[in-house]
């Protein structure tokens, strides 16, 4: 019997499986997963057994294909001094963000990466959540593990306008900023692949071609994306934001084995454009679908998705929280289905 890891990893290096899979490398954690272990999001992410309970309950609630940790995207942004809120506004329900950028330009910002990476912050309950994810499930449960991208890090550790701005302003500025924090996500992101992780997703939001446009990834992301992609071992993901079809020829040479596009991109272009040499993920729309939408909807963005030529269907970004339980239930039997 072929194992869900032997599955997942044959998905993401371009293999024929028996059965489209539905599984995510972002966040995936559910309300309904946490309210059935008596937990609140903002409580699982100092803790090695909570964020692993939490991360396994959308697979055992609804069948999803894999588990992810971290639980948030904070992590390394919080590791070189930026403040972190765990329930935002006061909603224990919300995903962890950034309080205030460190500073106002890139050029003001120094990033020093230190020695001993993972044992710094919090790093190490995510090594602890991932083996005991790995000693609990074995080959059972695909377990990724997620990092943001250095533009994503970049943009909360500076004011994102003036990041922006200098892009195009002072880019050798912006460039020695993102090579420090590509050294830091590729010591990161491998001490989670060494603790037992089958695959990384690099999500890199905020560096989207959609938002800072297609001149300013190829000259300033691509070129980490693709040193941080080349460092780590293992199957890797790059899952980018945003009106992406522009630029799926650039997203697919930072080396990734699978792209994961979310619902502004145009699947079927994005097929055609790259033909079947590059694995696709995506791309049900998390919010207006999976979110607010009805269990109908969420039947015919899957079947949309399969039929633009999806490799595996995927949440379009990190689950929202709330997502209604029928919804998943809907997404993973409408895949199952194709």
């Amino acid at each position: 019997m072929v194992s869900r890891v032997d599955e997942v990893l044959a998905v993401l290096n371009g293999e024929p499986v028996e059965q489209r899979l539905c599984f995510s490398g972002l966040i995936n954690v559910t309300q309904p997963g946490l309210d059935g272990l008596g937990l609140t999001l903002a409580e699982v992410h100092h803790s090695a057994e909570k964020m692993a309970a939490a991360a396994a309950s959308t697979h055992r609630m609804f069948g999803w294909g894999s588990a992810v940790v971290p639980l948030d995207m904070c992590i390394e942004a919080e590791l070189l001094g930026a403040s972190v809120v765990f329930a935002p506004g006061g909603e224990e329900s919300e995903l962890p963000r950034i309080v205030d950028p460190l500073a106002d330009s890139t050029a003001s910002l120094t990033v020093a990466v230190p020695g001993d990476v993972g044992d710094r912050g919090r790093i190490p309950v995510v090594w602890e959540a991932i083996q005991i994810l790995k000693g609990e499930f074995g080959e059972e449960l695909a377990l990724g593990a997620v990092v943001p991208g250095p533009f994503t890090v970049a943009s909360w550790l500076v004011n994102v306008g003036s990041l922006v701005m200098e892009t195009r302003t002072d880019p050798d500025s912006v460039a020695k900023l993102l090579d420090s924090l590509t050294d830091l996500l590729i010591e990161v992101a491998g001490s989670y692949r060494e603790a037992g992780a089958d695959f990384l997703t690099v999500h890199e939001m905020g560096g989207s071609p959609g938002f800072i446009g297609p001149p300013a990834f190829e000259k300033l992301v691509l070129p980490r994306l693709q040193r941080l992609i080349t460092a780590l071992p293992g199957p890797t993901v790059l899952h980018v934001c945003g009106r992406t079809n522009m630029a799926m020829e650039l997203l697919a040479a930072a080396g990734a084995a699978a792209l994961s596009v979310d619902q502004l991109n145009d699947l079927s272009q994005s097929r055609a454009d790259l033909g079947d040499r590059q694995v696709l993920l995506g791309n049900i729309d998390p919010v207006g679908v999976l979110g607010d939408g009805t269990s109908q909807d969420v039947r015919a963005a899957v079947a949309g998705a399969v039929e633009a030529g999806v490799s595996a269907v995927w949440p379009g970004c990190d689950l929202r929280p709330d997502v209604p339980a029928e919804n998943l239930i809907a997404m993973v039997e409408e895949t199952r289905r194709h």
